[in-house]
């Protein structure tokens, strides 16, 4: 495993599935608990792609939904890391729903997720670090400690007092 750190764009996953009966709710719209199913499988396709490694879902950031997906129409996913910590991985994704009938797309939602990489033991194992290459995934790689810090928080691993990066917002 290159431990110099991999280029973001290494761990890019796309992933499409189309919406079917099974898929929906009573309205006819794609359930958000499918959804998030297909959102965690491309999310940990991104990570282990980055670390080469098993790894496995340690958390999901606020998780809301701005279009529903119709039955019959499609979803596309986008996954990224967007940066590396000790043994843990920030993924970045994106959905939108793609209309093919009426040839048109639109955003549905986008989230972030924190994957850790496994050992043959199943402990937590270093992982690379993420090299941006462009504008998109520096600003992503750069919100990625404030984000960390905001989770911990929220989690109860880090006291809010000793959140540098994000006193650094409000003082």
């Amino acid at each position: 495993m290159d431990m110099e750190g991999k280029k973001a764009s290494e761990s890019f996953v796309i992933m499409n599935e189309l919406v079917l009966p099974n898929d929906t709710n009573v309205f006819g719209n794609l359930m958000g608990g499918r959804l998030m199913y297909w959102m965690d499988i491309a999310a940990g396709i991104s990570a282990s792609r980055h670390c080469n490694a098993p790894c496995m879902t340690a958390s999901v950031d606020n998780l809301s939904f701005k279009n529903p997906i119709k039955l019959g129409n499609v979803v596309h996913i986008e996954a990224q890391v967007t940066r590396a910590f000790n043994t843990s991985m920030e993924i970045h994704i994106k959905v939108w729903g793609e209309d093919s009938l009426h040839q048109y797309r639109y955003e549905s939602n986008e989230a972030y997720f924190t994957f850790v990489a496994l050992d043959p033991n199943r402990k937590p194992r270093p992982v690379p670090a993420v090299i941006p290459e462009n504008e998109a995934e520096q600003r992503l790689y750069e919100g990625a400690l404030r984000r960390r810090q905001l989770r911990l928080i929220l989690g109860g691993k880090m006291k809010p007092e000793d959140a540098d990066e994000l006193k650094a917002l409000f003082v």
